[in-house]
């Protein structure tokens, strides 16, 4: 009876094996359900790691909740969205973060692509490759580290930007203490940082326009402007505002590059928006109120992003008509 048992499990394994093999192989051949497989993983992880934090976050903005008090999440609807919108330093640190993303992206954009011409067109430089890997090094810098190591060097006593001004014959500055200084001292450490990048945007769009054409334009003896308004332009443009759109998010939310060299000071001078978001959660603790403000700043870059993106398509339809 054991072995009659046995030898039907068997059959049926081997009978079923090779069905499931073929129902799986069929989907795979199937067109509708292979893209969904292969992005399985993907929205897996998107699911867990993005989408189920935001719901949480959008549902916790709604509440009164602050871990130091040991009170259960109360509903207060959109009392934390009126508290905010009536707070006068909230909206002061807000306008002083979009003047932050205007300065910082107007000349991380200008720099970059004035560099990325630069380097385009010199390929034959002795020592290019050593230069392109320096002005990439701060790219790749942690902001923490360069905070720290431009705190050192700014510092009054013992900074060596202080030791070169003084053998100049300059006067000693407090770049981090004087409140006409620190703003333009923290803006000029977030370009050096970020300058590459637009640089490195820059040069990838200019990589992607046809030799053939700049070719063309140059038999033709076109003039440089038209070559750039005609030619580079049309073909590097998605690329080049693709990387200040990037640029003005991350600047957006710049947080520890002013928290390790200023923290905010002196005063309020340097103090951002995601700084005071920092401080809401992590010092206070007061997790419904910050919440509340990340849905605010939140739905501000979608607003970035959608005029970009807006602008792209409405030149896209230009050029096409």
């Amino acid at each position: 009876m054991q072995s009659n048992r046995s030898g039907q499990l068997a059959s049926r394994g081997t009978v079923a094996g090779p069905g499931a093999l073929a129902s799986f192989g069929a989907m795979l051949n199937n067109r509708r359900f292979l893209p969904l497989i292969l992005l399985m993983p993907v929205l897996i992880f998107f699911i867990i790691w993005n989408t189920i934090p935001l719901l949480w976050l959008l549902g916790l903005s709604f509440q009164n909740y602050s871990l130091t008090s040991g009170d259960d999440p109360v509903f207060i609807g959109f009392d934390n969205f009126l508290d905010i919108f009536a707070n006068q330093s909230v909206w002061q640190d807000l306008s002083r973060t979009l003047v932050w993303v205007f300065l910082s992206v107007t000349i991380q954009t200008i720099l970059g692509v004035a560099l990325g011409f630069l380097f385009w067109g010199s390929h034959k430089l002795p020592g290019r490759r050593i230069a392109l890997t320096l002005l990439f090094a701060p790219m790749v810098l942690t902001p923490v580290a360069t905070g720290t190591f431009f705190r050192l060097i700014y510092d009054p006593t013992f900074g060596i930007l202080n030791e070169l001004m003084r053998g100049l014959g300059f006067a000693q500055v407090d770049f981090l203490g004087n409140s006409n200084v620190a703003f333009w001292a923290v803006l000029a450490v977030d370009s050096w940082m970020w300058t590459p990048f637009l640089m490195l945007m820059t040069m990838a769009a200019l990589g992607s326009v046809p030799k053939a054409e700049l070719e063309a334009a140059e038999i033709d003896q076109l003039p440089w402007h038209q070559r750039l308004r005609l030619i580079i332009l049309h073909h590097g443009k998605f690329i080049l505002l693709l990387g200040v759109l990037l640029r003005t998010i991350d600047s957006f939310k710049t947080m520890d590059l002013v928290l390790q060299m200023t923290k905010g000071g002196p005063g309020s001078t340097t103090n951002l928006v995601a700084l005071t978001l920092y401080r809401q959660s992590f010092e206070s603790f007061n997790l419904g109120w910050s919440s509340a403000l990340a849905v605010i700043l939140l739905l501000i870059s979608i607003a970035f992003t959608s005029a970009f993106v807006f602008v792209l398509n409405l030149k896209s339809r230009g050029d096409a008509a």
